[in-house]
């Protein structure tokens, strides 16, 4: 007779803003109750992964999320903090799973036997479902965040370095939320006329 393993997906969600935290989850899906449409949540749309991830929350047998914040970015740098963030969803879990499962090259340590997969989020279920849980929860924050210092649009880049993100970050400085150790900000911050605006250091303090 075949031993059951519990089996848990591990991926992240925001490495490469220049604000915000990184996300991670973790799953263990139910065999029992499959999720039709999983999928990297990269290749899914919007409203597609706002659509599963209600699903995957109400059918899993188990699932955290984690995340890592600015000052944890940037005190430990970015793969540091997504490893912690990793780490944080994994022993989150109310079940502990025997073997864990991780999207990239790096694995978190938690103790518990894991590997690393390569695009893991287009070849497991439970790494699709770590990955739209983690990119979902993501960003949630950063339309939290939108209400907090519209100004920047985190609604629509949702922290990435797109022109419009780096043009506002030139026009009104860096805000508390921004990763000082990422290079357009840190430059921003190195040069005089582009100093921390007032109205920011005024909610940073």
């Amino acid at each position: 007779m075949t031993e059951f393993v519990l089996i848990c997906g591990v991926d992240e969600a925001g490495r490469g803003p220049l604000a915000g935290p990184v996300s991670a989850a973790a799953v263990i899906l139910d065999d029992s109750r499959p999720i039709a449409g999983l999928a990297d949540s990269k290749k899914l749309s919007e409203r597609q992964r706002d659509q599963l991830a209600p699903v995957i929350r109400e059918r899993a047998l188990a699932w955290a999320v984690a995340y890592a914040e600015v000052e944890e970015i940037d005190r430990l740098n970015i793969l540091q903090a997504t490893l912690l963030a990793m780490r944080r969803a994994v022993l989150a879990l109310d079940s502990l799973p025997q073997q864990v499962l991780v999207d990239g090259l790096y694995c978190p340590q938690t103790g518990i036997p894991s590997q690393a997969i390569v695009k893991g989020d287009s070849k497991v279920a439970a790494i699709s479902a770590a990955s739209i849980l983690a990119k979902t929860a993501r960003d949630e924050i950063m339309l939290q965040l939108h209400q907090q210092y519209p100004h920047y649009g985190f609604a629509g880049h949702k922290g990435y370095p797109t022109a419009a993100h780096l043009a506002a970050l030139r026009e009104h400085g860096v805000s508390p939320v921004h990763r000082k150790s990422f290079r357009p900000v840190r430059e921003l911050l190195l040069a005089p006329s582009h100093a921390v605006s007032p109205l920011l250091v005024s909610v940073a303090d």
